[in-house]
């Protein structure tokens, strides 16, 4: 995470002019604001956007969560009461190799207590003490969502719906990339960032079902078999 913001970027410029509005309409409901992804990373481009995350004391309170452009540059603006914010950060999702880095690397534009660091310990706290078993449990869920994904894909190629299976292509890439993630305890920066660093990003149909037939024995091999009896559903 870099040391502090450059505001001579326009996207590191709009986050504090951002922040800063948010803290004078709200400063009694909001707890913590700060930047998230690209420009808290410090390698934002021009076809970057802002990623600002509020924090409340309470929910329901602050401004309202929003998505569009400000000044030609898109915004994504998230709104959490502290609670919310903390309990997330201790949970390990299906989603979890592109939700990491939220709590990881966070940069405060306004934090008095210390808030983003507290979600960043509980992050890691939660890492140092989940099983191998979580991780590959959720590892086999990625693994279905991506093997139905590319079956799907295969029907719609079959009926010549073209645009309708490039989707499920891409879905299924995503979900193969975040099976590798959770097998490597890897997280990513967003989707694409996932694709790119596990070689899945160009993989056609066939070549996914390969990757597939791979992470499957490797779940197997872990214990997690992808296919099993009806009572094995449950375990």
């Amino acid at each position: 995470m870099i040391g502090a913001i450059d505001t001579s970027s326009p996207r590191g410029a709009l986050a504090v002019r951002l922040g800063n509005t948010v803290l004078h309409r709200w400063p009694a409901e909001v707890k913590a604001i700060g930047v998230r992804g690209s420009v808290a990373h410090g390698d934002d481009t021009d076809s970057s956007d802002v990623n600002l995350v509020v924090v409340t004391y309470r929910p329901r309170t602050g401004p309202k969560p929003t998505l569009r452009k400000v000044d030609g540059i898109p915004v994504e603006l998230e709104v959490l009461a502290a609670e919310e914010a903390l309990v997330q950060a201790r949970q390990l999702t299906p989603r979890w190799p592109l939700l990491a880095d939220r709590f990881i690397t966070t940069f405060p534009l306004h934090d008095p207590k210390a808030c983003f660091k507290e979600q960043r310990e509980a992050h890691q706290n939660l890492l140092g003490e989940a099983r191998p078993a979580e991780f590959t449990s959720l590892a086999r869920h990625n693994w279905a969502a991506a093997n139905g994904a590319r079956q799907r894909a295969i029907r719609l190629t079959q009926w010549y719906d073209t645009d309708a299976a490039l989707v499920m292509i891409t879905q299924a890439r995503v979900h193969a990339a975040l099976v590798t993630g959770f097998l490597t305890r890897t997280w990513f920066r967003n989707a694409a960032d996932a694709v790119k660093r596990t070689g899945v990003a160009a993989a056609d149909i066939q070549e996914l079902g390969a990757i597939l037939k791979y992470q499957a024995d490797e779940l197997a091999a872990r214990g997690r078999p992808v296919d099993g009896t009806l009572g094995a559903l449950f375990d």
